[in-house]
């Protein structure tokens, strides 16, 4: 057995300081009350005990990351896949990145599987909060826990993504203001994160808002929130292609380049539709693009096999789904995803005749956790990478119960990632805590 997976069955320590919590809450919000009701909101948002991954793991991750932006960066790439995008994905070639993109994985004993990649990923400003939370429940642990230099890092560097995107878009005056959009945020689940970048930005001289698209006025060239210029905008939509009739303005202020969005509709194209997972874990197609053999050799060992679902594959599928797991090729936090061997013949009629993808499982890492009058528990979980322009920001877990994540399990949630040192013995890492460097 892994060490890491012995920390993982056995290791019953505390590492969320809850009193911790409440007073990094209210720094970060300077109000009392808001923080009572972020701490509210956050009830199931927050795992109390740490996910162990030894480094080797992390670095393998950075380099499947690599490997996945080196085929986004090939030019047949991009030309095949904007070409079935929507025309919207053809605006903005050049400048902004997109901030937080999210590369989700399972790791299970040595097993490793990129299972997605998202480009609005949730939690960021979550984790940095359960950062500064943390506590050493031993010495064994006190390297593995992030200091409070490393969170403060961190967030500034945050905020210089934001910056940067604004730079890439051709400004050279300063940033000035920013709305955080998504669709009626205040009912949203994360809205706590929402309050929370909101005082980020403030604290480092960007006026803020949180709106609902709605709230936009495109007019005179520019996009307008109450009677104030909006620089840039935070983009938490999952109408990914701004199809909706409430997204007008901010479609149309998009269109004509009258603001920054990030992340944005050409980057969800070319990293988050689900189909891509079958270009990048098909040894022919990724050979036709011109990808390296080592590169391709990586992929195929970590991205499953996935393929786009069609009538004529219907039967094949049907007969194979115990070991398939189905996702709509633009969902999103596991919405109308299903395991095959839990579909019934209703569902299935429905993923035939939507736009569906087959993922081979990728089995989830197991943590055991503290539950009920002291009884061990058994947790599923997931890693989170958080990326900017192919630079590693950031690791997080998520712990769970059931088919997917779902930040509704008793115990579960945003769990902290501690890396223990690897089998040469050499000292724990502390992951990408500190400066902006790649882990690989």
């Amino acid at each position: 057995m892994h060490a890491v997976d012995a920390l993982n069955r056995d290791c019953f320590c505390l590492s969320l300081d809850h009193d911790a919590m409440a007073r990094a809450l209210e720094d970060e919000l300077g109000d009392p009350e808001v923080a009572a009701l972020v701490r509210e909101r956050c009830s199931a948002l927050f795992a109390a005990q740490p996910v162990f991954v030894a480094a080797p793991h992390l670095e393998r991750m950075a380099r499947v990351i690599d490997a996945i932006e080196s085929v986004v960066s090939l030019p047949a790439y991009r030309e095949q896949v904007l070409a079935g995008a929507p025309a919207i994905a053809l605006t903005g070639a050049a400048g902004p990145r997109g901030v937080f993109l999210g590369y989700d994985f399972h790791l299970n004993g040595d097993r490793l599987g990129l299972i997605e990649i998202n480009t609005n990923a949730g939690g960021a400003m979550l984790n940095a909060v359960l950062a500064r939370a943390q506590r050493s429940c031993c010495a064994a642990m006190d390297s593995m826990v992030p200091g409070l230099e490393d969170v403060a890092d961190f967030e500034r560097r945050m905020v210089g993504m934001f910056r940067e995107e604004w730079r890439l878009a051709g400004h050279g005056r300063p940033l000035a203001t920013i709305a955080i959009i998504d669709e009626a945020p205040e009912r949203q689940h994360l809205y706590a994160e929402f309050l929370l970048f909101r005082r980020l930005f403030e604290r480092h001289g960007i006026e803020a808002v949180i709106a609902d698209p709605s709230a936009l006025l495109w007019r005179d060239g520019a996009l307008w929130h109450e009677g104030r210029v909006v620089d840039l905008v935070y983009n938490r939509l999952t109408d990914f292609y701004l199809e909706q009739p409430g997204n007008a303005a901010l479609r149309e202020a998009w269109l004509q380049q009258g603001v920054v969005l990030t992340p944005h509709p050409r980057a969800h194209a070319l990293y988050a539709d689900k189909r891509l997972l079958a270009i990048f874990s098909d040894p022919g197609r990724l050979a036709a693009l011109g990808v390296p053999e080592a590169t391709r050799q990586l992929l195929l060992d970590c991205v499953p096999h996935t393929e786009v679902v069609t009538a004529a594959a219907g039967e094949r599928l049907w007969k194979g789904r115990r070991n398939l797991f189905f996702k709509p090729v633009a969902g999103f936090g596991s919405r109308a995803a299903y395991r095959g061997d839990k579909l019934t013949r209703r569902v299935w009629e429905e993923i035939l005749a939507g736009d569906y993808v087959a993922q081979a499982i990728a089995p989830p890492g197991e943590r055991l956790v503290e539950g009920a009058e002291g009884a061990a528990q058994a947790m599923k979980f997931d890693l989170r990478v958080y990326v900017y322009g192919g630079e590693v920001q950031w690791v997080a877990a998520r712990l769970y119960q059931g088919q997917t994540t779902n930040f509704r399990t008793p115990g579960g949630g945003f769990s902290p990632v501690y890396s223990t040192a690897d089998v040469s013995g050499r000292r724990p890492s502390a992951l990408p805590f500190g400066a902006a460097q790649r882990v690989s």
